[in-house]
């Protein structure tokens, strides 16, 4: 047996440590996230840092926003905007702190919290994100303003609920929706809105942070046509049979059958004592409908020996399918802005917290910053106010009864 010894020299100990520190680094500091927006609405600043969308509508159709925390919150100095009028459009828009260009491949994440403190009955809460660079007209933002990724609540009535997933494909020079209905919150508490667009052409949608609806946009989307199509040069034979049941050629329709009256006379009924044939003609009992009578005839049915079952129309590849790996970049151009363009019948919901990244991982660090840390302490205060009015309310109707009674006893 040999035993072979290593001993390593200065320069080999500085490489294997070099080499340990790389690898370690590599595992311990991923790439950092890209914050392209963030939005917390805690200072007076944010008027300058947001356009309303004054040449939009006129001055009479547009309501305005409120800088408040809300009537019940987590922290009375963290505040968010607020629809402020009823029946009216509101448009807002900023331009964000770096361009998200789709070219460099990178998920898209958009985040942002809705509270509807006035039990919207009607009225959209999305958010959305544009392209236009410099040529975006801030004042004429609104409802015909090309956008990238349209997201969020919207809600009218109650069978028309749902939280948007729109997104704009080039190809088609159309906004997509997303095929199946993505549900939403509408109590009156903060609620957490979180889109991810994947380069791997996925997406995902979280509420509170939980998955609510994720996919394949190819899927979910009308991206692509068809795979397959119907062969256009077949169609159904002639001679295909596909009637499941056939009338029964050995049933007859009984010998006097037609002659069966729909009605007959009552049996039951007789003249009346004060009848008068001179005065009131002659008496004629009322008719009824007639038990033995079965309708018009028809042979009964029985299988067909003939049936060949329902015709199924061949398929084919569809000559016009492709598929597109760039179904996800959706801000080829860059997207510049963000922006709000609603219509509430009932205002009063609150928007705050927005952030646009690159990092899932980033988005719920920033709930956990702001949402989670303040949606308990709400609930806290919305339950005393809910249980404060009840009372109230109870002990109006309590005074209203007393008040029945005490004026009820005056008339005795």
């Amino acid at each position: 047996h040999f035993l072979f010894v290593f001993t390593p020299t200065k320069s080999d100990i500085v490489k294997m440590k070099f080499s340990l520190i790389a690898a370690t680094a590599a595992f311990a500091w991923p790439a950092s996230a890209e914050i392209y927006f963030k939005e917390q609405f805690n200072d007076e600043g944010w008027k300058d840092r947001w356009t309303v969308s004054s040449e939009w509508k006129s001055k009479s159709e547009m309501g305005e926003w409120k800088h408040t925390a809300g009537e019940w919150h987590g922290d009375a100095d963290d505040k968010g905007i607020q629809t402020s009028q009823d029946a009216r459009f509101y448009g807002l828009s900023a331009p964000t702190t770096k361009a998200f260009n789709s070219s460099e491949k990178k998920d898209l994440v958009i985040q942002y919290t809705v509270k509807h403190e006035q039990k919207i009955d009607c009225g959209g809460a999305y958010i959305k994100l544009l392209p236009g660079g410099d040529s975006f007209d801030a004042k004429k933002f609104g409802g015909d303003t090309p956008y990238a990724v349209m997201f969020g609540p919207d809600i009218c009535g109650s069978s028309n609920k749902r939280t948007h997933v729109i997104l704009h494909y080039d190809k088609k020079d159309d906004n997509l929706l997303i095929k199946k209905n993505v549900g939403t919150e509408d109590n009156q508490l903060s609620h957490l809105y979180t889109f991810v667009l994947r380069p791997d052409n996925t997406f995902e949608v979280f509420v509170d942070n939980k998955s609510v609806r994720s996919g394949k946009l190819d899927d979910e989307f009308d991206f692509l046509p068809a795979k397959e199509i119907k062969d256009p040069d077949q169609s159904k034979p002639a001679d295909w049979v596909d009637e499941k049941k056939i009338p029964d050629p050995e049933d007859k329709k009984p010998e006097g059958y037609d002659d069966i009256p729909e009605e007959i006379p009552d049996p039951d009924a007789e003249k009346p004592d004060d009848w008068d044939d001179e005065d009131d003609g002659e008496w004629e009992p009322p008719m009824i409908d007639n038990p033995e009578y079965k309708g018009p005839w028809k042979p009964k049915m029985i299988d067909n020996p003939d049936y060949k079952g329902p015709w199924v129309h061949p398929m084919i590849p569809n000559p016009e399918y492709e598929y597109d790996e760039e179904m996800y970049a959706v801000c080829k151009d860059g997207c510049t802005h963000v922006g709000f363009e609603l219509w509430q019948v009932k205002s009063g919901t609150i928007f705050d917290d927005i952030i646009i990244t690159d990092s899932l991982e980033e988005a719920q660090k920033f709930a956990e910053e702001t949402f989670f840390k303040k949606k308990d302490a709400e609930k806290e205060m919305f339950d005393e106010i809910q249980k404060k009015q009840r009372e109230e309310e109870e002990a109006a109707m309590a005074d209203e009864m007393d008040e029945e009674d005490y004026l009820g006893g005056d008339e005795f």
